[in-house]
């Protein structure tokens, strides 16, 4: 089974992606050990800092020495050349907070997972016509469940994850899963600001444990 393959089974099976990014080096590499350790296989990291590139390459060099069966993706890509320049680095996959053909073209060079954003019917048609096979709704809490259950029908060969808002909260995530998605994106609601500045690396194991509870509850 391809990579591409594999991210596409995982990430519904996961239910939850989460994703963060932290200047720090050391604070970054821990924040990932933390989420491996309570039963995630696949982690977004943000580009949204100089020091981005830096600290990826440095957990890659973890997840290859010591999280066997991890995938570690990049989020935040916005064209080819730094698509290229973190595929060199070692991403697993490629999010983009928007619909990059450019990024499409790079990813399906490598034969690895693009997951575009999209905000209306007419960026996810185009992110389909483009090849895509999982499509993030973002800003999700903008959009809201409701939205995912009015367009699910028009698109049942894509699979659909919300970013942006969603909450670490039985009702609010019962409702997406309700609506069609196939998993969350969790970024601040999940690897909050007060965890990475104090470093409570077992109150991530604790919530991120949790919100998989909940995933599994909902699924039963």
């Amino acid at each position: 089974m391809s990579k591409k393959a594999e991210l596409l089974k995982l990430i519904p099976e996961q239910g939850i992606l989460p994703l963060y990014f932290n200047k720090d080096e050391e604070t970054s590499v821990e924040l990932l050990r933390s989420l491996y350790s309570a039963g995630i296989r696949a982690v977004e990291y943000t580009n949204r800092g100089e020091a981005a590139l830096h600290n990826f390459k440095a957990m890659r060099k973890v997840v290859d020495s010591e999280l066997s069966g991890m995938y570690l993706g990049i989020g935040t890509i916005k064209d080819g050349n730094m698509a290229q320049t973190f595929i060199d680095a070692g991403a697993d996959y490629i999010i983009c907070p928007g619909l990059v053909e450019s990024v499409a073209e790079v990813a399906d060079k490598h034969d690895l997972l693009w997951v575009p954003g999209c905000m209306t019917p007419s960026e996810i048609i185009k992110a389909e016509t483009l090849g895509a096979k999982m499509v993030k709704l973002f800003p999700g809490n903008i959009l809201g469940p409701g939205f995912m259950s009015a367009i699910k029908e028009l698109f049942p060969n894509l699979l659909f994850m919300p970013t942006g808002g969603v909450e670490l909260d039985k009702a609010n995530i019962e409702g997406w899963f309700k609506s069609g998605v196939c998993a969350v994106g969790m970024g601040s609601k999940l690897v909050s600001k007060e965890v990475m500045e104090n470093k409570k690396y077992a109150e991530l194991i604790h919530s991120t444990k949790e919100a998989l509870e909940i995933i599994k509850s909902l699924r039963k």
